[in-house]
C-alpha cells in the first residue's frame, strides 16, 4: 500500500503544477493582446472625439469656432479703419490687440499658426454638414487652404531670412498685385462668408437634410427639399 501511494503521489506532483503554468501563459497572452490592441483603442479614442464635435458636441464647437472666426476678421477691420478712416501710419495700425501687443502684428508665426488652426478647424467640423451647408462649408475650407498656403510662404521667408520676387519684405504670390493689408482682409472676408451660408443652412436645415444630421444645431426645420 505505501508504494502505491508514493506511485500515486509521484504521478499527481506535475499536475499540480500545470494550473501555474497556464495562469502564467495566459497573462503573458493578455498583456501581449493588449499592446497589440492598444494603437487601435488610441484610434478608436481620436475618432469617437471628432465623432462627438461632429455629433452632440458640434453646436458648442461651432459657437466656440465662430466666435474666434468673427474676433480675428474684426481685428482685420478695425486695423483697416485705423488706416483709411483715421488715416494713422501703416506701423500704427495695429489693430486692437496690437495696441497692447505691438509684437503680434509683425509675428509670422502667429499669423501662420491662425492659418493653420483655422484651416483644421474647418476641416475638423465638417462632418457635421450635410447637404447644401456642406456645400458652403467645403467652399470655406478650400478658400482657406489657399490662403494657409500664402502665410506658409510668407512664414518660410520669415524662417529663411530671404525674401520672394526681389521684395524688401515677406511677399505672398498675390501681394504681387494687393497690398498686405487689403488682402489678408480680403481673404478673411472670402471664407467667412460662405462660413455664414452654411451656418445659416445648418441652423435651418430642409426635411431631408434634418434627417441625415447628427447634431441638435438646427433651429428650424423646413418643408422643402435639399
Amino acid at each position: 500500500m505505501r508504494s502505491l501511494r508514493a506511485i500515486l503521489r509521484r504521478t499527481s506532483a506535475p499536475r499540480l503544477r500545470e494550473p501555474a503554468a497556464s495562469n502564467a501563459n495566459q497573462v503573458t497572452a493578455g498583456v501581449a493582446s493588449t499592446a497589440f490592441r492598444s494603437p487601435q483603442s488610441q484610434s478608436l479614442r481620436v475618432h469617437s472625439f471628432v465623432g462627438k464635435l461632429n455629433g452632440p458636441w458640434h453646436k458648442r464647437a461651432l459657437q466656440a469656432f465662430m466666435i474666434i472666426v468673427t474676433a480675428h476678421l474684426a481685428e482685420h477691420l478695425v486695423q483697416a479703419y485705423q488706416v483709411y478712416v483715421l488715416k494713422w501710419p501703416m506701423h500704427q495700425a495695429r489693430g486692437v490687440l496690437g495696441q497692447v501687443f505691438p509684437w503680434l502684428i509683425h509675428s509670422e508665426v502667429l499669423h501662420y499658426g491662425y492659418a493653420l488652426i483655422m484651416l483644421v478647424g474647418i476641416w475638423t467640423l465638417l462632418p457635421g454638414f450635410v447637404g447644401r451647408s456642406r456645400t458652403w462649408w467645403l467652399a470655406a475650407l478650400v478658400i482657406q487652404f489657399w490662403h494657409h498656403i500664402e502665410h506658409a510662404l510668407l512664414q518660410g521667408q520669415a524662417i529663411a531670412g530671404r525674401t520672394l520676387f526681389g521684395a524688401p519684405v515677406p511677399t505672398s504670390i498675390v501681394q504681387l498685385w494687393i497690398p498686405r493689408l487689403e488682402l489678408h482682409l480680403l481673404y478673411n472676408s472670402v471664407v467667412f462668408v460662405p462660413m455664414i451660408v452654411a451656418m445659416y443652412y445648418h441652423l435651418f436645415p430642409s426635411a431631408p437634410e434634418a434627417t441625415g444630421m447628427r447634431c441638435s444645431c438646427a433651429l428650424h426645420v423646413g418643408p422643402g427639399t435639399a
